[in-house]
């Protein structure tokens, strides 16, 4: 749909309706989304600067942060890899299984979080079918930060991988082909032609793939176990703290949740408008013209294009 077909549709649309839709737009958002957020913060600093940092500065809340932040140090890069090939051999090859790896990559968005823990308790639990194998050798999967990642990565790996394909189907293979044909390698192909054509859209999944990561609660808390101080991420040990009846400190840890998510938000944002620039800006170019003195072929033979007799 073009723009001027665009503009002529809203412009049938009575202003009364125009209102009506962005106050009824904007009510919804401060109802179910400003408000709620701004009770998490209201209540964590209700006793006060001093309760809410000391409820932070508990040994059990640093070890759920430093547990939150190396899954999500981890479990980003390895689907940053994944998402990346996927992505990669969606868009660029025919192949047999395309439609059923694809299949697998919206997988984790239509089972839930709290089955997908399941599955790995009951493959790498005590009774699970690598369970024996495992305690035999001293490894520990389920109720370990192994468990954690494991299923952090199992929610999170569509993301990258979802925001590049449609991306790169768009693109096509000519400028891929383009730089092959001139002697380009794989590699430098991907470094040079591919990586910068897909980066915004990169990034813009790396920074949903981060915040799921961080804020994931289902798959966690079932191959975590709970165990405070050694497998609790940030959600869960909010968990704990609200049903200990410890209201300022799960809100505090809350908060910290929330900043986090608003964090991600502005550079999303960010993100989006810096992409924007950059459309608007290509857009803007003028046409690209011929160099004025580039050989040209005559009957006679070749000369200058211009400023040659």
């Amino acid at each position: 749909m073009s723009v001027a077909h665009r503009a002529s549709i809203t412009s049938t649309e009575s202003a009364w309706v125009r209102r009506t839709l962005i106050g009824a737009a904007l009510l919804f958002m401060l109802l179910f989304l400003v408000l709620p957020l701004a009770a998490v913060f209201a209540e964590a600093f209700r006793k006060g600067g001093a309760a809410y940092w000391q409820a932070l500065q508990e040994p059990d809340a640093w070890a759920a942060i430093r547990l939150t932040l190396i899954t999500a140090a981890i479990a980003v890069p390895l689907n940053l890899v994944f998402g990346i090939a996927a992505a990669w051999a969606i868009a660029k090859y025919e192949f047999r299984g395309k439609a059923f790896l694809t299949t697998l990559i919206d997988l984790p968005f239509s089972v839930s979080p709290v089955v997908a823990g399941l599955i790995y308790v009951l493959v790498f639990g005590a009774q699970g079918w690598l369970g024996p194998w495992l305690a035999e050798h001293g490894i520990r999967i389920v109720f370990a930060v192994p468990g954690i990642i494991l299923a952090t990565l199992f929610v999170t790996f569509p993301f990258i991988a979802r925001e590049l394909i449609p991306l790169m189907q768009a693109q096509g293979n000519d400028e891929e082909q383009a730089a092959i044909v001139l002697g380009a390698t794989g590699w430098q192909t991907f470094w040079h032609v591919t990586l910068p054509n897909i980066k915004w859209g990169l990034v813009y999944g790396v920074i949903l793939c981060n915040a799921r990561a961080m804020g994931e609660f289902g798959a966690v808390s079932v191959v975590s176990g709970h165990i405070r101080g050694q497998t609790n991420t940030m959600p869960l040990h909010v968990e704990v703290l609200y049903n200990e009846y410890q209201s300022v400190a799960a809100f505090a840890v809350a908060s910290l949740l929330a900043l986090l998510a608003l964090v991600t938000l502005a550079i999303k944002s960010l993100v989006q408008w810096q992409f924007e620039r950059e459309l608007k800006a290509a857009a803007n170019l003028p046409p690209e013209r011929p160099p004025q003195d580039t050989p040209a072929v005559t009957p006679q033979g070749p000369r200058l294009a211009q400023g040659t007799p």
